[in-house]
C-alpha cells in the first residue's frame, strides 16, 4: 500500500470560521489533530512568555515508562520538541521499579509556572504500603535541563489527578479528585505540606468519575473545570469535559448551563472522548484549550496508539463562559505563526528515527523503558562493536507479571507509536548464544505485559527458531503462537526485524537475513491487528528486547544496529490522510 504512495500532503480546507473574542489580529489556518501523537494522555499545558522569547510547555502522563511525565514545546502550537522528563532518574521516586499493576506509575501531570518557577504535581500509584497512591511535586527554574527538576517532595494528599493554583494574594492550593467529587487544599509552601483542611468544593454534574480539575481565576471569577463521565478503556465516549465558576476560590459552584464544553456523546467522530482538558493564552490573547482524546471511531475497537493530546480554539459567549470548539482531526484557528524552532535539543515529534549508536553518542531522548532500567544492560557502541547498542539479557521477559514478583526489571528499549502508518526496523545480532539454553531478542508492539505483540530469534538448546507472539487481555481476540525453525545460515549474520502498519487496523511483522547489507530480502512472518493492542490506559511502544526466558545465566548478548522508525501518515478520520514521504 505504501509503496504507491506519492510524495503528498493533503491540505484541507474547512467551511466553518471558528469565532474568538480576543483582540488578536491573527487569521484562521488549518491545522491537524492529534498535535502530540502516541501515547501522551492528560495533557496540562501553559505558555510561558518569558521563555525563549515566548514558548508552549505540555507535559502528559506516562504510566509505568520511564523516563516520565514528557515535557514537549513548541512556538507554534502545531510543531512539538521532547525537551526532555520530569522524572528522569531512579533516585527521584526508587519504588517505581516495584509498582506491578499495569495501570499503575505516573498518572496525570499538571505544569504550573508561577513567580519564574515551573512546577509539576502529579499522583504516583503503586506504593507497597497504605495509601496506595503518592501526591507529589517537582519544580525547576529550567525545564530544559532534566537534572533541574529536583527530588519530589510528597504533599500527604491522597486525592488524585491533582493540580496547583495560585490565588491573587500567593496563596498555594492543591485541587484533587476524591472519586466523588472535587477537593481544595491549602498547602504551605516550604515544603510543600498538605494542611488539614481540604473540603470538597464542587461534586460535577452528575456523571461519574469527576476529576481532573484545574482552577482559573479570570476577570476575577474562579474558574473550575473537571473532566466526567470516566475515562476507563471499556467506557471513554462518555468522557467529556465541564465547568462551573464562583465569585469565591471557596465556591459555591455555579455550572455552566451550557455543559458539557466537549464530548463526543451520540456522535459518529473518529476522534472520540475528549476531555481532562487544559486551557491557555497565547501571545497574541487567543484562548487555546488542549485535551486527550482517541482516535477510535465510535466501535471503539482499534487504537493502538491510546490517548493523545488535541488543540482546539477557546473563545468566550456574552456570559463570561468559554466555548469549545468540537474536536475533529481537521480544525483551523487563529495560530502563532509557523516555527519549527522550538526550544530544547530533543527530537520533533514528527522526526524519523535514524539511530546508528555512533561510538560517542548517548541514547536518544526520546527512547523510553519499561519501570526503571538497568543502565549497565545498554551499552552504545562498545569497543568490541562499534555502531552497535549492546542489549545484556533480562531474566524477565516482555509477559513477566506480578506473580513473578517486584522489581521486574527487563532489556526493553523503545519509542512511542506516533503514526497510523510507519514502518520499524531494526537489525539484531546475537552472540555467545550457545552459552544459554533460552536465548531471545526480537521486535515488539508494546502496550502492557499483559498486551503486546512480538518477533523474535529464539534458541533452546542450540537450536534456532523465529517466534511469533500474541498477547493480549482483549476477549475477543485469538492469542496466535508460531515458531518457524531456521536453518544455520540465518544465525551466522545479524537479522532484519521490521514492523510495518500496513493500514488503520493491521500490522505486519516480517524478517530477512542481513548477508547483504544492500539487499535485505524480508519474510513476512505474521499480521497482528490493533485490536490486540487496543486498550488500557497506555499506547503502543514499538523497539526491540532481550530475554533469558528466567535462567539467571546471561553469558551472551545481543547487538542492535541501524534502527530506523519511519512515519508514513496519519489518518484524521472521515477518510482524510496526511500522508509523509520518508
Amino acid at each position: 500500500m505504501l509503496s504507491t504512495m506519492r510524495c503528498r500532503l493533503s491540505v484541507f480546507l474547512l467551511s466553518t470560521v471558528l469565532a474568538s473574542t480576543s483582540t488578536s489580529t491573527s487569521t484562521n489556518v488549518t491545522f491537524t489533530n492529534p498535535v502530540i501523537p502516541g501515547s501522551n494522555p492528560d495533557p496540562s499545558c501553559i505558555f510561558a512568555d518569558d521563555l525563549s522569547g515566548g514558548t508552549f510547555l505540555c507535559v502528559t502522563s506516562s504510566f509505568l515508562s520511564f523516563p516520565g511525565m514528557p515535557i514537549h514545546a513548541s512556538k507554534d502550537l502545531i510543531n512539538w520538541r521532547l525537551t526532555g522528563h520530569v522524572f528522569n532518574r531512579p533516585e527521584q521516586y526508587p519504588s517505581f521499579g516495584n509498582i506491578t499493576n499495569q495501570q499503575f506509575g505516573v498518572y496525570a501531570p499538571t505544569l504550573r509556572y508561577h513567580d519564574g518557577v515551573f512546577y509539576v504535581t502529579t499522583t504516583i500509584f503503586g506504593k507497597s504500603e497504605f495509601p496506595y497512591l503518592d501526591n507529589v511535586v517537582f519544580h525547576t527554574t529550567d525545564p530544559f535541563d532534566d537534572a533541574s527538576w529536583g527530588l519530589p517532595v510528597s504533599t500527604g494528599g491522597m486525592t488524585y489527578d491533582n493540580s496547583l493554583f495560585w490565588d491573587k494574594d500567593s496563596n498555594m492550593y492543591s485541587h484533587g479528585a476524591s472519586g466523588y467529587g472535587i477537593t481544595q487544599c491549602s498547602l504551605q509552601k516550604d515544603p510543600y505540606g498538605q494542611l488539614e483542611d481540604c473540603p470538597t468544593i464542587w461534586n460535577g454534574t452528575g456523571g461519574v468519575a469527576p476529576e481532573g480539575p484545574h482552577m482559573y481565576l479570570i476577570n476575577g471569577t474562579y474558574y473550575l473545570m473537571i473532566a466526567e463521565g470516566g475515562d476507563a478503556p471499556k467506557a471513554p465516549t462518555k468522557h467529556h469535559e465541564s465547568i462551573a465558576r464562583s465569585d469565591s476560590i471557596n465556591g459555591p459552584f455555579v455550572p455552566n448551563p451550557s455543559n458539557p464544553l466537549i464530548s463526543s456523546v451520540n456522535t459518529t467522530e473518529y476522534i472520540t472522548g475528549p476531555g481532562h482538558a487544559d486551557i491557555f493564552q497565547d501571545a497574541e490573547g487567543n484562548w487555546w484549550g488542549m485535551a486527550l482524546a482517541t482516535r477510535s471511531g465510535s466501535e471503539f475497537e482499534t487504537f493502538p496508539m491510546g490517548r493523545e493530546t488535541v488543540l482546539f480554539p477557546v473563545s468566550w459567549d456574552a456570559n463570561g463562559w468559554p466555548v469549545f470548539s468540537q474536536v475533529r482531526g481537521v480544525m483551523s484557528g487563529p495560530l502563532p505563526p509557523r516555527n519549527r524552532e522550538a526550544p530544547g535539543i530533543g527530537p520533533m515529534l514528527d522526526d524519523s528515527d535514524y539511530e546508528d549508536f555512533k561510538p560517542n553518542s548517548t541514547i536518544p531522548k526520546h527512547f523510553a523503558y519499561w519501570r526503571l532500567p538497568v543502565p549497565e544492560d545498554y551499552t552504545v557502541s562498545p569497543p568490541s562493536r562499534p555502531n552497535t547498542l549492546r542489549l545484556t539479557p533480562s531474566v524477565h521477559n516482555l509477559t513477566s507479571n506480578t506473580k513473578d514478583g517486584p522489581d521486574l526489571s527487563r532489556t526493553f528499549i523503545s519509542r512511542r507509536q506516533t503514526d497510523t502508518l510507519f514502518t520499524y526496523s531494526v537489525d539484531i545480532s546475537l552472540e555467545n548464544i550457545n552459552q544459554t539454553s533460552q536465548a531471545e531478542a526480537g521486535v515488539f508492539l508494546f502496550v502492557t505485559q499483559e498486551q503486546h505483540v512480538s518477533l523474535s530469534l529464539h534458541s533452546q538448546d542450540g537450536t534456532s527458531s523465529l517466534r511469533f507472539r500474541l498477547e493480549s487481555k482483549n476477549s475477543n481476540t485469538s492469542s496466535p503462537y508460531s515458531v518457524q525453525p531456521l536453518s544455520s545460515h540465518w544465525t551466522k549474520f545479524p537479522i532484519r526485524f521490521e514492523i510495518r502498519a500496513i493500514n488503520i487496523t493491521h500490522f505486519t511483522f516480517s524478517a530477512g537475513v542481513v548477508d547483504n547489507p544492500y539487499s535485505v530480502p524480508l519474510q513476512t512472518i505474521a499480521t497482528a491487528p490493533g485490536s490486540a493492542i487496543s486498550g488500557g490506559y497506555t499506547g503502543a511502544f514499538v523497539g526491540a528486547f532481550a530475554t533469558t526466558n528466567g535462567e539467571e545465566k546471561r553469558g551472551w548478548a545481543a547487538y542492535l544496529s541501524r534502527w530506523r522508525y519511519l512515519p508514513q501518515g496519519q489518518y484524521l478520520g472521515d477518510g482524510q490522510w496526511v500522508y509523509r514521504d520518508v
